[in-house]
């Protein structure tokens, strides 16, 4: 896993973000090869601990917006994304998938066990969080 974490460590995270409904949005799959956790993993634990995750933090796209992603794809050089989108019912995905916000990729770093989301949660802090979001909390 390690060999293959490096690898894809190489690739530069602003071609893994896209925008969704107006937020800037992680899929499931980045996120997960990024905190080094498998992408049933991390949908796993999202669905245990949905309290964590109101819809600014994860959504599930809709078939529309797959369609969308996938054609960007086809158009663009980002290579080891396009099979994620195979949603078949012979191998490749079977579901939609799951993307994250900022906030909801801090989040997954808080409820996932590997050591790489641990490392992320502990960089990033969480003040800087609630100040970030002071329409959210407006008692600090």
């Amino acid at each position: 896993m390690t060999e293959k974490l490096e690898k894809y460590k190489a690739q530069p995270i602003e071609q893994m973000i896209f925008t969704v409904r107006g937020q800037k949005v992680i899929l499931d799959a980045d996120l997960a090869h990024i905190y080094g956790v498998s992408t049933k993993r991390l949908n796993e634990q999202v669905r245990r601990n949905t309290e964590r995750f109101p819809p600014d933090f994860a959504f599930v796209l809709t078939d529309q917006e797959v369609t969308n992603l996938r054609s960007q794809f086809a158009t663009s050089s980002y290579e080891s994304i396009r099979s994620q989108f195979a949603i078949t019912y012979h191998g490749g995905r079977r579901y939609r998938p799951y993307v994250f916000t900022e906030h909801g990729a801090i989040m997954a770093a808080n409820i996932l066990r590997s050591e790489r989301a641990i490392q992320m949660s502990v960089y990033c802090h969480p003040l800087q969080f609630i100040l970030s979001n002071q329409t959210r909390f407006p008692s600090y």
